[in-house]
């Protein structure tokens, strides 16, 4: 071999020392993994496991990711996002009844329409998705909800006035945050999505619970 001719060629990897494009992108190995948690749990989102059902190398994950733990913390922290943004835009509405109702089905409409995401959100603690959380998403995971809390928050506000209580506050996150969340999950557990009269007893939910309701405001 002529010396420098290596160094024509490239290193491997590249062409013509051109870097190559990635083959796999960071959101294709998500999905994989997204499926994987779904169908079989966390433990079922192994590197080989996501390699195997893209069809890409361990090196490729590796490229893009690396570890097991920093993988699964971005798909829980896209997921979660996903699910916030619907969630957020149903709390603007100025009717207050009308956001509250739209943020209540909003939560059970996304969980129908994304049954893998949900079963990432609703059946596993964060937890159970990576062993150790990366430390370079510690700022982010600290205020991954602070949006959503700031806005229920807001809600209550708008709903009961200046004098809201922690009772009030607490109503309101019953209303629109654990109820659907219970109607979804316990469907989730079953492998089924939340039938259509799961909107018409959280709407009868809401009716009873907060809609109308005025006895903290000033």
């Amino acid at each position: 071999m002529r010396r420098g001719s290596q160094s024509r060629r490239g290193l491997p990897g590249k062409e013509g020392g051109v870097p190559r494009p990635a083959k796999f992108t960071e959101d294709q190995i998500l999905d994989s993994a997204l499926r994987l948690v779904a169908e079989g749990g966390p433990g079922a989102a192994t590197i080989a496991g996501i390699a195997g059902l893209l069809g890409a190398p361990v090196g490729s994950i590796y490229h893009r990711f690396k570890s097991r733990d920093l993988l699964l913390a971005r798909l829980w922290i896209r997921t979660i996002k996903g699910f916030q943004k619907g969630f957020l835009e149903a709390l603007e509405a100025d009717d207050l009844d009308e956001a509250a109702l739209g943020a209540a089905l909003y939560n059970v409409e996304w969980t129908r329409e994304h049954l893998e995401e949900a079963r990432v959100l609703l059946l596993y603690r964060r937890e159970e998705l990576a062993e150790r959380w990366p430390e370079e998403l510690g700022e982010e995971l600290a205020t991954i909800n602070a949006e959503v809390e700031a806005a229920v928050k807001d809600h209550a506000l708008r709903r009961y006035g200046k004098g809201v209580d922690a009772a009030a506050l607490r109503r309101v996150v019953f209303a629109l945050v654990d109820v659907p969340y219970a109607v979804g999950r316990r469907h989730l557990i079953y492998g089924e999505p939340p039938p259509p009269m799961a909107n018409k007893l959280v709407t009868e939910t809401l009716r009873c619970v907060l809609i109308g309701d005025t006895s903290s405001r000033t």
